[in-house]
This record gives structure tokens, sequence and C-alpha cells, in this order.
């Protein structure tokens, strides 16, 4: 299973990027003809994601057809399987989609600000202060 050197891989190229945030989503492309596995790259993920800045994180996958345009005729067609020839017969094809493996995008989690607990005593100061939360940006 590859699917996991993978993973590991995407992963690594994500922390070197994160510069230290967390990320909370990864969006990768997967080739229909790349022979990669899209529900064996997830579960992969997870394990490789365990202790590093991608703990949690959701891994979205992006399936992309197969596309080639015949060298003989000039049609451009969906491949569904490597080897498949162009309806006019011709073998001769230049492959055009469906062999990635491309990270499009990744979303950091910012840090949660903490503010001081306020005085149970001052109501008034208790109100204005919120609560710290996670955001993410694109």
């Amino acid at each position: 299973m590859h699917e996991l050197s993978l993973a590991r891989n995407i992963v690594a190229i994500c922390c070197e990027h994160a510069a230290g945030q967390p990320v909370g989503r990864v969006l990768v492309e997967v080739g229909r003809l790349s022979a990669v596995t899209p529900h064996a790259l997830l579960f992969c993920f997870d394990a490789a994601a365990r202790n590093t800045l991608l703990q949690g994180a959701r891994l979205e996958i992006v399936e992309v057809v197969g596309r080639a345009r015949c060298c003989l005729c000039g049609s451009e067609f969906t491949l569904t399987q490597l080897g498949q020839p162009c309806a006019c017969g011709s073998y001769a094809l230049d492959q055009l989609a469906g062999e990635e493996l491309r990270i499009r995008s990744m979303e950091l989690v910012e840090a949660a600000t903490v503010s001081s607990i306020p005085n149970t005593s001052d109501m008034e100061s208790a109100s204005a202060v919120r609560p710290g939360f996670a955001e993410t940006r694109r």
C-alpha cells in the first residue's frame, strides 16, 4: 500500500508550509488513473497526521477524471483506463489529465486567544470578555 508513503509526504509538505500553525483542512486532487485509492489515502492520512500539526485535520479528496487527446484525429475524450484507444482506433494519445496527485490547498487554524478569567463579582467586565475560539482561514 503506497498510500501510506503518499500520506506521509502530504503531511510533511503541509507541516513545512504551515509555519508552526495547526492545519485544519487539506484539499488534494487525485487522478482516477493515478493508482491511488482515495479511501486508503484517507485512512493512511489520519495515521500519518498523528502527533503533527495536522492531527485532527480533515483531508478532502477531489477525483480528477482521465482525459486524452488523440494524436491522429485530434479528438479529446475521457479515459476510463490506461491503454484505452481513441474511438478512431489509435493508441497514439497525449494524456491531458487523470494521473495527478496534487495538494491544492490547506487551511490553517489560527491559535485561540485565551482571555484572563474575569472576576465574577464584576459582571460588567465579564459580559465584555469573549472566550477564545479557533478560526480557519484560506
